[in-house]
């Protein structure tokens, strides 16, 4: 008798074959991984940018100015013939500042009767020359009262009126 024929089966036609998986699994997980990423790099993005303007504020808390208004000073002028009238103020650094100005006012006030009387009614016209008189007046401020002292913190000298007749 003849041996019935045994279908044999082969490994290649299994391998052969492709085993299709899934690929709404692997859209799922991707997507998720760009969802995660995004939100990591948007929190970490806004924690930065948050910690840097916490620090800049905490660098520069904002002062209030402190103003230092000076009795008016009336004087005649080069020539003779006009006198200067006119209201300045002070722009310091802080309180203790003013208390030191104030202690040294005789001094502060003849160092600037003597700058403002060395002056001509024309080398006060216009508003650089106004600028240039309040530099001048700065530093004539900021010197020091005593010999081995230290120089006055004033910040900026303002003119609250100012009248040439």
């Amino acid at each position: 008798m003849a041996a019935p024929a045994v279908p044999v089966e082969s490994s290649e036609a299994e391998e052969t074959v492709p085993v299709r998986k899934s690929k709404k699994k692997l859209f799922i997980i991707a997507g998720a991984l760009v969802v995660l990423l995004g939100g990591g790099g948007a929190g970490a993005w806004f924690f930065m940018h948050g910690a840097h303007d916490t620090k800049e504020k905490a660098v520069e808390p904002a002062k209030p100015p402190v103003y230092l208004p000076l009795d008016t000073f009336t004087v005649n002028l080069q020539g003779g013939e006009q006198y200067l009238q006119t209201d300045i103020t002070l722009q310091v650094a802080d309180p203790a500042q003013v208390d030191d100005i104030k202690l040294h006012m005789p001094r502060v006030r003849s160092r600037l009767l003597t700058l403002l009387s060395s002056k001509q009614a024309d080398e006060l016209v216009t508003p650089d020359d106004k600028k240039k008189l309040a530099q001048e007046i700065l530093a004539q401020i900021k010197l020091p009262f005593d010999p081995n002292g230290k120089p006055q913190q004033v910040d900026d000298v303002l003119f609250t009126t100012f009248v040439i007749q």
